[in-house]
């Protein structure tokens, strides 16, 4: 469902840079051993609840979701680490690639004033 929300200024400044900073630690989470998703998805789920204009909404939603997917994979390939190195790093690195592309799309579409 495609929306284009520019009509809309009910949030302030401060809304949209927690937002911003939120998307951001998302996107370094890799750089932290995943301590910056863990802390982002904890603020997304406290902010979302308090949360009423649907923009802002559907980005929390939507950061949690690559969060919770993200993990389920990096779990679900964790047994190609036993068989070597290498089926590991390159499952690890596709999973690392899709969330970051996720994060980037994500922020981008809310800079947009966009729905995910």
């Amino acid at each position: 469902m495609e929306s284009n929300l520019t009509d809309y200024h009910g949030k302030t400044d401060g809304d949209r840079t927690v937002m911003h900073v939120l998307y951001g630690l998302h996107t370094l989470a890799w750089f932290s051993g995943g301590v910056f998703a863990v802390i982002a998805v904890i603020i997304n789920y406290l902010r979302r609840a308090d949360e009423t204009e649907p923009l802002y909404v559907d980005h929390h939603n939507y950061m949690i979701a690559t969060f919770w997917w993200t993990l389920l994979w990096l779990v679900l390939l964790s047994p190609l680490w036993l068989l070597l190195m290498l089926p590991g790093a390159v499952a690890y690195g596709i999973v690392w690639l899709w969330y970051l592309y996720r994060c980037i799309r994500g922020w981008m579409r809310f800079n947009s004033q966009r729905l995910t």
